[in-house]
């Protein structure tokens, strides 16, 4: 299947893959693989299978963190011979929590084209079967050392958007009462091994995390939920809001009334309505 009828361009093209589910690969990554000079691998052995069932035969070299940056000049001078050369992780996108980034930097200062090529993300996989705000903060792997995890929670606890990182399931478990300390009333969800054939999505309250059963094998994906807002009770609505429904229901219909103060004010829209119809009885 013809996707991209126009030539590539020369440069560095960052290419997703499949985070767990092979089906997941798309057509234009299977193309520009295919019109590779140089694929820079993060594990050659992982890479090998994906190239080896689309029958994708092209140069192959590893590119992790321990050597990227000895490859930068060989990548370099092939890039401005106006090569095409393609970046892979082992699953996911390059350079998001993966290695990447000092070659990206690298073309970046040298005036070389970058190109994405968009696929599996583990991080907007997870946020999406949520249910909570997609306003996230995503912060990777968790440190290795207990205070680096509970000085990043101390930060991030302010947040009132979701939280999503990466973390072994071991590691979870041996962190669980860091979780609770730092994010006790809001919920949480685990995703462990997304789109394989063991995939597992947990749901529950961060305060019961304590008794939940979980593989300790494979990768997870944990997004914690925004902060949880009560809403106002009847008797907790301050004088402001009742002036304001007061000047309100003289022009605004009810149902107006109550989503405009509710969206304002986080208020239970059951209560505004019980308000306002109380005003309308006494008048």
């Amino acid at each position: 299947m013809n996707v991209n009828n126009n030539k590539f361009k020369p440069g560095l093209y960052c290419v997703a893959t499949p985070i767990g589910n092979m089906g997941d690969i798309s057509f234009r990554a299977i193309e520009i693989l295919n019109h590779s000079d140089l694929i820079l691998s993060e594990d050659t052995r992982v890479s090998k299978k994906i190239l080896q069932k689309f029958d994708i035969n092209k140069k192959l070299i590893s590119n992790h963190k321990f050597n990227e940056s000895k490859n930068l000049k060989h990548v370099l001078d092939l890039l401005k011979k106006e090569k095409i050369v393609s970046l892979l992780s082992d699953a996911g996108t390059p350079a998001i929590s993966d290695p990447g980034r000092i070659i990206v930097k690298e073309c970046i200062k040298n005036g070389i084209d970058i190109f994405p090529i968009p696929g599996a993300s583990a991080v907007s996989t997870a946020v999406s079967i949520s249910g909570f705000s997609d306003n996230f903060y995503f912060c990777g792997f968790l440190p290795e050392k207990q205070n680096q995890i509970k000085k990043l929670f101390e930060n991030l606890k302010l947040l009132e958007c979701s939280i999503v990182f990466f973390i072994s399931p071991n590691k979870l478990v041996k962190r669980i009462d860091d979780v609770k300390e730092f994010f006790l009333n809001r919920d949480i969800l685990i995703c462990r091994e997304i789109t394989k054939y063991h995939e597992e999505y947990i749901r529950s309250s961060v305060k019961d995390l304590s008794n939940i059963n979980f593989s300790r094998k494979g990768e997870i994906t944990v997004v914690i939920s925004e902060i949880k807002k009560n809403k106002l009770s009847f008797k907790e609505l301050e004088e402001s809001d009742k002036k304001k429904i007061n000047k309100l229901i003289k022009k605004m219909s009810i149902k107006d009334i109550v989503r405009k103060v509710s969206q304002d004010r986080e208020i239970s829209k059951k209560l505004v309505y019980n308000y306002c119809l109380e005003i309308k009885n006494e008048d």
